[in-house]
């Protein structure tokens, strides 16, 4: 059996036991694709991200993220697991499948990461299943093109946010991650995400809502800062920023588990 390093990082959290777990395994070389679904099957963690070295000269890494069930396009929280592991300077690039990935240290507090992802771009539409699904009236949506099929579900606070209750079976058959959100009480604004197309009921902390998030409430808040808390059951706590047609988010990462994954 040949033994792999592997870590288990907390993503937005400040303590252990909140934000969002992420396996990361800095690889030497790609392994093959089933044995890498295979993997975060077994680590049963939102995602698992593998990395090996990057030859292009504008990347330090290449990064893949895969759920239980699927590979996934984009993923914030263990890119910022991946960076929190590997980051050894000032700053760190990863090649992905939605291009470039930056995260850096800020300047003030060496601590908090600031993980710099493209911008959704959001239209209007209509979904009634979702909003059945979610136990929600049918309401406008804003549908995030390009942001792993995100849907934006507007409710009217934080306790409506917290009181959605999904039906789980019937959102696993549509191929959207639900972002139900509302101003928030303490944070600027509150969410929760639902993804069970792709194996996840529901996200703790979920860095690519809030690409879509931070360009649909910069809109709306009128300004292009903000915090946002993440209302699961663990909470996700983010610093938002939107930067043209990039969005920054900061938070803090902690290391619970490192040891080897036996192959």
């Amino acid at each position: 059996m040949t033994p792999m390093p592997f870590f288990q990082v907390d993503a937005f959290a400040d303590r252990p036991f909140s934000g969002n777990p992420a396996a990361v395994m800095p690889l030497d070389r790609w392994l093959p694709d089933g044995t890498m679904q295979s993997i975060a099957a077994e680590n049963n963690l939102s995602e698992t991200a593998f990395t090996v070295p990057s030859e292009d000269e504008h990347a330090d890494y290449e990064l893949r993220w895969f759920t239980p069930a699927v590979e996934v396009p984009l993923c914030g929280h263990a890119t910022l697991a991946a960076a929190h592991v590997l980051l050894k300077g000032g700053r760190i690039r990863f090649a992905t499948k939605s291009g470039i990935l930056t995260v850096s240290r800020d300047d003030d507090d060496a601590s908090l990461l600031k993980l710099d992802l493209p911008a959704a771009s959001l239209r209007e539409v209509s979904e009634p299943g979702v909003c059945e699904a979610l136990g929600l009236p049918d309401r406008p949506l804003w549908l995030a093109d390009g942001c792993n099929d995100s849907i934006i579900v507007p409710v009217e606070d934080e306790r409506a946010v917290l009181a959605v209750a999904p039906d789980f079976a019937a959102l696993g058959k549509i191929h959207r991650m639900a972002i139900v959100t509302a101003p928030g009480d303490d944070q600027d604004i509150a969410s929760r995400v639902f993804v069970s197309y792709a194996g996840i009921d529901e996200d703790p902390a979920t860095g690519s809502a809030h690409a879509a998030l931070v360009p649909y409430w910069a809109e709306r808040l009128g300004r292009k800062r903000f915090t946002a808390l993440q209302a699961s059951a663990r909470t996700g706590l983010l610093d938002c920023e939107l930067k043209g047609e990039r969005v920054v988010l900061g938070g803090h990462a902690v290391t619970v588990i490192e040891g080897y994954f036996q192959l």
